[in-house]
């Protein structure tokens, strides 16, 4: 076996996303030395945070809130932008509800009341701001009018997020190693006093450290894990994001004795391309997304709608519907839209990336799709269409109540007949984002025991904290968690091996 290597730092932070670079940052502010292992190789960098479209979740109290986010932001887009608010009562409520308030309500607060503060002090570490137009706002009369409280994103997305952190991690001296795969943590009659892991090299190392933060991310990238705790069938889903979060922090911190929490059956997952790859990839991943679904008619392939399209904004129902499309047969389903909303379409249904029939009847549709019941097919249209509540406007900017059924199941709002060609249809299947369950932290980030009592020395944020989402998740709350308990648990990290308390740390025999 290669000869161990030994180091020694103030604070190990494992994992290489939002979560881990926020604790980096935070605990290198309060003067710690500090590492972060990033298992990936530099070009794949970045987590799960790099594959998303950089929206955050946040409180706030109109423009004057906005443009302290988005400094950027000029007058004359001030001009045609109706923000509204998003207040945290909403936050509180969005959820309570979408967790069907089972949501920790000491971590839920933490998520809600210090979210601001938390975007702000972005901002002050570099990360650039912007109002979500393209995507969460459609405009009226001239104006844009956002909707569902996901009002501002990163610029550059998840991309842009992830080197403007690591660009403030490394001007704040936060040494960065790449292909460092941790694999154990170390301990000593203090508490955990480092890591060891497998280098590039093959080399294994020992990396003696005060505290260390674990923000590497769930298990949705371990098609074994996935199977077993999200159910059957599940490892059969693509993964949208990192192809490295396999669950190696959550192992490692319940052999230390951390209390598993949370819904560890439950995980983010949307409806995805068909013919994406297995794992996320960087230049593509963007393109995969298939999140117009509001607007259309979802079908199986017997022909049969299964979901209620328009049962909430977007933001509110996405996370949930990848599951329901990999419970029909073959895991496939085909969104089906008609030309009257095809101008309202995102970006992603207009690239090289689909799995795309077009016809000019539904007969011809149903012909190309092939794969489809084509009798059953007909019949469910047909039945959508004789239901549209058409003495309800059209507007996609409120929920309308334009509601509709067939099959059985209710349309609630948007719905308008599948009648003027030319018809598109576009395969999709289902895409795992993130893993709901996870490990227990204190309301310092400190992971908690199956006693109840903190592991000294032991800290975690992001995927891996349980108990803030189940069954559902209100959209770009993901990366607004992963920067609060980041940021949370490395300034308390940074306390913790400050404390005169704390010894020195000391390899185990």
């Amino acid at each position: 076996m290669p000869e161990q290597q030994q180091s020694d730092f103030d604070i190990v932070v494992v994992g290489g996303g939002n979560a881990a670079l926020c604790a980096a940052i935070s605990a290198a502010n309060e003067g710690s030395r500090v590492l972060l292992l990033e298992r990936s190789p530099v070009e794949e960098r970045g987590g799960n945070s790099a594959y998303t479209d950089g929206l955050m979740r946040t409180v706030y109290d109109g423009a004057d809130d906005i443009r302290a986010y988005c400094p950027d932001l000029t007058d004359e887009e001030v001009a045609v932008s109706d923000f509204g608010t998003y207040t945290e009562e909403q936050f509180f409520d969005d959820m309570g509800e979408i967790t069907q308030y089972r949501t920790d309500p000491d971590l839920c607060e933490i998520l809600v009341k210090r979210s601001r503060e938390t975007i702000l002090w972005m901002r002050d570490q570099g990360v650039r701001f912007f109002p979500n137009f393209g995507r969460q706002a459609y405009r009226v009369n001239g104006r844009f009018k956002f909707w569902g409280g996901a009002t501002i994103a990163v610029a550059s997305g998840g991309p842009g997020l992830v080197d403007a952190l690591y660009n403030a991690a490394e001007k704040r001296g936060v040494e960065i190693r790449y292909n460092a795969w941790v694999r154990d943590l170390l301990r000593d009659e203090s508490g955990i006093s480092g890591v060891t892991l497998l280098n590039g090299q093959g080399e294994i190392e020992t990396i003696h450290a005060r505290a260390v933060v674990l923000a590497c991310g769930g298990f949705e990238a371990n098609a074994e894990w996935r199977a077993r705790y999200l159910g059957p069938g599940w490892d059969l889903a693509k993964v949208r994001g990192s192809r490295f979060n396999t669950g190696d922090g959550l192992s490692m911190a319940l052999a230390a004795g951390a209390q598993s929490y949370g819904h560890w059956s439950g995980c983010h997952a949307v409806s995805w391309e068909r013919n994406a790859q297995d794992f996320g990839d960087l230049a593509l991943t963007p393109q995969y997304q298939r999140h117009s679904y509001p607007l259309c008619i979802m079908v199986n392939r017997d022909g049969k709608r299964f979901v209620d399209e328009g049962a909430d904004f977007r933001n509110y129902t996405y996370a949930k519907y990848g599951q329901a499309v990999l419970q029909q047969p073959g895991q496939v389903a085909w969104q089906v839209y008609d030309s009257k909303v095809n101008h309202l379409l995102r970006d992603e249904y207009r690239t090289r990336q689909v799995t795309k029939v077009v016809a000019q009847s539904m007969e011809e549709l149903a012909d190309r799709i092939g794969e489809i019941n084509k009798d059953q097919f007909l019949e469910t249209v047909a039945e959508f269409n004789a239901s549209v509540k058409t003495d309800m406007p059209f507007d996609p900017n409120i929920k309308d109540g334009r509601s509709a059924s067939s099959n059985g199941v209710v349309r609630s709002n948007w719905a308008n007949s599948i009648d003027t060609g030319p018809f598109e249809a576009y395969a999709v299947t289902c895409g795992v984002t993130f893993t709901f369950g996870g490990i227990r932290v204190s309301t310092e980030g400190e992971v908690i025991d199956t006693n109840g009592h903190a592991i000294p020395g032991l800290f975690a944020a992001g995927e891996m904290v349980g108990g803030i989402f189940y069954f559902n998740y209100p959209g770009a709350s993901g990366l607004t968690s992963g920067a609060v308990f980041g940021r949370l648990a490395g300034g308390s990290a940074a306390a913790y091996a400050k404390s005169a308390s704390r010894k020195p740390a000391l390899s185990v025999a």
